[in-house]
Order: C-alpha cells, then sequence, then structure tokens
C-alpha cells in the first residue's frame, strides 16, 4: 500500500521523524547562539553537544543500515573498551566523583549494555544471539566494579527491559512509560531543588545525592529565576554561582542538565533539551526495526536522560557521540534481511484491510 505519492506509509513516517531531528537539534544550536549572544555566553559546549550527538546518529544509522547485528557488538565493546580505560580515555572535565568520570563510566557502560542488547534481538543464530546476551550480561557485572552502584542498577534494569521487550505487543506503550519515568525522575530532582519534598524524603534524598549538588542544583535555579526567558548564557553557570566560585575548578556545573539548561539558556533551553528526547522516542516508535530493539534502545537512552538529570554525563563528547550512535542503531533501515516484527506486521496490515 501506498500513499498518494507513490511513497510507502513506512519512508514517509521515517522522513517525518528525521525532519523533525534536523529541526529540533538546529534549533537547539541556534537557540544557544541567541542566549550566548544576548548575554555574552560561551555557546561552544552546546554546539559541540548538538554536533556529537548528530554525528553519532548519522554514524549509527550508516553503520545499522549495512551491519544490523556487527554494528551494535562492536559499539558495546568499544564502550566497555572506554569504560575500562576511563578516565585518560575521556575526554572532558577531570573530576573523580560519581559526577564526573565516574558517571561518564556509568553512561558508557548503560549505553554499552543497551547496544549488546539491540545486538543480541537482530541476530538470528541462536548461538550468537546467546553470545551477544552473555555480553551484554557481562558489561552489568562490570559495570558494579567500574563505576557507581547506580550505574550497576540502570545496567540491569536495561538487560531486563531487553528482555521483557519482546512480549511487549505496543511499542508505543512501552515507550510512553519510558518518556513518564524521565518525566518523574527530572521531577524529583526539580523538587529537590525547590526544597518542595516532605523533610524525611528530602533528606534522604539529599544524602545520596550529596549537600554540595543539591546546593549547586538550587544556584541554578535561582538564576533561572533571574532571567527565566533567556537565562544567564551558555557557560556562565560557573561564574555567577556562588557555590561553583567555591568549587574546585574542575567542578563547577550544575550536574543536572535540565537545570543547567533553566539557568543558562530558560524555559526555552529546557523546552529544546525535552524536545530532543521527545524526538528520539519519535523516531524509536516510528522504526521498522522490530519492537524489542526500539524498546531497549529506548530504555538505555531512558536510563541514560536519569544519568544526566542528576549529573553532568552530557559535558562529555564520548557520551554524547554514544547516544546518537545508540539512536541511530536502533533507527537504521538493514539492507539485509531481518526477521520482521510481528506487531508492525499485524499494524501494517490492519491498516490495507481498512
Amino acid at each position: 500500500m501506498t500513499s498518494a505519492t507513490g511513497a510507502p506509509p513506512d519512508s514517509e513516517r521515517r522522513n517525518v521523524s528525521d525532519a523533525a531531528g534536523v529541526v529540533v537539534l538546529g534549533t537547539c544550536a541556534t537557540w544557544s547562539l541567541i542566549t550566548a549572544a544576548t548575554h555574552d555566553g560561551r555557546p561552544e559546549g552546546v554546539l559541540l553537544a548538538v554536533l556529537a550527538v548528530a554525528a553519532g546518529y548519522a554514524a549509527g544509522r550508516i553503520c545499522g543500515a549495512l551491519l544490523p547485528v556487527a554494528a551494535p557488538g562492536t559499539a558495546a565493546l568499544a564502550g566497555l573498551g572506554l569504560a575500562v580505560a576511563a578516565p585518560h580515555a575521556l575526554p572532558g572535565p577531570q573530576i573523580a566523583t560519581p559526577a564526573g568520570h565516574l558517571g561518564a563510566v556509568s553512561a558508557l557502560l548503560v549505553l554499552a549494555t543497551g547496544a549488546a542488547c539491540c545486538a543480541a534481538w537482530a541476530a538470528r543464530p541462536p548461538s550468537l544471539r546467546l553470545a551477544l546476551r552473555a555480553l551484554a550480561a557481562g558489561i552489568t557485572i562490570a559495570s558494579a566494579v567500574l563505576g557507581p552502584i547506580a550505574g550497576f542498577v540502570l545496567c540491569a534494569a536495561v538487560l531486563l527491559c531487553s528482555l521483557a521487550a519482546d512480549h511487549m505487543p505496543r511499542r508505543g506503550v512501552g515507550l510512553a512509560g519510558l518518556a513518564l519515568t524521565t518525566a518523574l525522575v527530572t521531577g524529583t530532582a526539580w523538587a529537590i531543588a525547590e526544597d518542595v519534598l516532605p523533610d524525611g524524603l528530602a533528606d534522604s534524598l539529599e544524602g545520596q545525592l550529596s549537600a554540595h549538588r543539591v546546593q549547586l542544583w538550587r544556584d541554578a535555579l535561582l538564576l533561572a529565576h533571574r532571567d527565566p526567558a533567556l537565562g544567564v548564557g551558555p557557560g556562565r553557570f560557573a561564574e555567577l554561582s556562588q557555590t561553583a566560585s567555591q568549587s574546585l575548578p574542575t567542578d563547577t556545573k550544575p550536574h543536572s542538565a535540565p537545570l543547567q539548561q533553566a539557568a543558562e539558556q530558560g524555559v526555552v533551553g529546557v523546552a529544546l533539551l525535552a524536545a530532543v528526547f521527545c524526538w528520539v522516542l519519535y523516531a524509536l516508535w516510528r522504526t521498522p526495526r522490530p519492537t524489542a530493539v526500539a524498546l531497549t534502545a529506548g530504555a538505555a537512552l531512558t536510563a541514560l536522560a536519569a544519568l544526566a538529570t542528576v549529573g553532568n554525563v552530557l559535558s562529555f563528547t564520548t557520551v554524547t557521540v554514544g547516544a546518537g550512535l545508540l539512536a541511530g542503531l536502533a533507527t537504521a533501515r538493514p539492507l539485509v534481511y531481518e526477521t520482521p516484527d510481528p506487531a508492525t506486521t499485524r499494524a501494517r496490515e490492519q491498516r490495507e484491510h481498512r
């Protein structure tokens, strides 16, 4: 069945998701330049992150089309290798705390676990699928040694979500659940910064996060309230935050991507950050890949979003490239035969019989 223009419906939807990605990423770059020009900020970090995501996504689409099994499997091994080689292999701020390199290590291992699981679902020989799942399990075990316990928990969650993904008849429901999870984590972090949680719960969470990080979050909100529309300008948090001015030179970020966006680029910056995540989920919803692959990648990227909400993992170019790469691998159209997704096949048959 084709549209009036002769293009298959799947191709039209993919064109829409690709166009949406171009618009969202382009707007992120443009807005950072606008806010930087307004407040004499430094947009280079944002522009580098946008470029890294775009480059990773393009590479993932190409490699995923040519090598739907080997590409994510190799990416998983590369992520594990970079995590083992950290901190010297990770370009970025040299911070030996869960908010710094250890957080970046956890992020790489989460993405590597997701890539290994995606490769397993794309593999047809049972022995190869088993080997790739064993790789994912090995990466999860390694995360307990290489990073904080939160990284191990998130890797295990990605692995379990991947195993359960094959039993999810509608990928939209699963992706909506991942979006809700991200919203809850972000809302909780925001509530901690606003100091609106009950005392017992707030004290417990602050004890896990550290008082220093919570104070950085509160400074970010104070700066956001100063200019809600435009923020104080990209890269200016360190010079305007009282807590950051008393910190080590390598530890001057808010350690929360949404709160950093709110402080430096205002509510529009926060909305654009959310739009990037929503675009990725939309692309995964429309991908022709099996539902298990889409939900696995979505779970890994949701885990990364959780880490970015309570840390500065997006300050590491390796992590942002990896996020784009995984999204590209999961949304690529393989040039070789791939077992069709039963849920997608049923939906297409229903549309054709209408």
